[in-house]
């Protein structure tokens, strides 16, 4: 079969589906799951994920306000829900994060993916460039709240448990890599002044080099963001994080970890546009 006959595209809609091979009563269609990283891989990235929500949680709390108007809530996507706005995301940065959207709904999304990569990236985990992310990212009122949490969760006994030096660098001979892709966004809520976004992502964590107790491994998950327009551009009011959705894991074999390092080392991010 050849490689056009596994996609199909649907409709002119530039979207594609890929066949996989049939199997009698496998409900995935013959797409086998990879093997299960070991136990202590899957305990570091569990750990990461519930000292971030604790902290945001922290820092969020007493805030149960919500917009007054939803859409787009429970209804099946558009056509148009995957095309590019066309409009340029952004003019300038602030702290190496982009900054000054456009104060419209695509505005917002294009934000949301922005500030996604921020909040997944290595300098999270020292506080020097953990505060500059957060000082451009997070609405002023909220900076100092936010932190406060993400001190008590990023110390440096957390760092070690990554295998880490306790300032959150990597050890000599190790490339660390803590890694957050914007698959999609999605407005859940929106008003005069404030936006919800959704946004879809996939995600890298782990210690690249030989011997690593740590290796890199993957996960998904979405980020949930109230922005609001404040100084000129969108900034995160609150956060939250949960898991999935995540596709059944395809067939790759794993890239040993010098090339997990050299391609981290060698491909660079994206600026998010919606």
């Amino acid at each position: 079969m050849s490689q056009d006959d596994d996609h199909e595209s649907y409709g002119g809609t530039g979207q594609t589906r890929t066949r996989y091979p049939e199997r009698p009563g496998d409900v995935y269609g013959g797409a086998r799951r990879t093997p299960r990283s070991s136990s202590r891989s899957l305990v570091t990235v569990v750990g990461v994920i519930v000292l971030l929500i604790a902290a945001i949680a922290f820092a969020n709390r007493g805030d149960n306000t919500s917009d007054s108007t939803a859409t787009g809530m429970g209804s099946e996507p558009k056509s148009s829900s995957t095309a590019a706005s066309g409009e340029t995301p952004v003019q300038s940065t602030a702290n190496g994060v982009p900054t000054g959207f456009a104060h419209d709904v695509q505005g917002a999304q294009s934000a949301a993916a922005n500030y996604a990569v921020a909040l997944g990236s290595t300098g999270m985990f020292a506080k020097s460039t953990r505060d500059s992310v957060l000082q451009a990212i997070i609405t002023p009122s909220r900076v100092p709240g936010l932190e406060a949490a993400l001190d008590k969760a990023y110390t440096a006994e957390f760092n070690q448990s990554l295998g880490l030096n306790p300032d959150g660098t990597a050890p000599t001979g190790y490339t660390f890599v803590s890694r957050t892709t914007p698959i999609g966004t999605k407005v859940t809520q929106t008003s005069a002044a404030t936006t919800t976004v959704d946004v879809w992502c996939g995600g890298l964590l782990g210690l690249a080099g030989t011997n690593s107790t740590n290796p890199v491994t993957s996960s998904w998950f979405t980020i949930t963001m109230k922005l609001e327009w404040a100084g000129n551009t969108w900034k995160i009011v609150t956060h939250s994080q949960k898991d999935g959705p995540s596709p059944v894991p395809g067939d790759d074999k794993a890239s040993s970890a010098d090339e997990m390092a050299k391609a981290v080392e060698e491909y660079g991010g994206f600026t998010y546009a919606r």
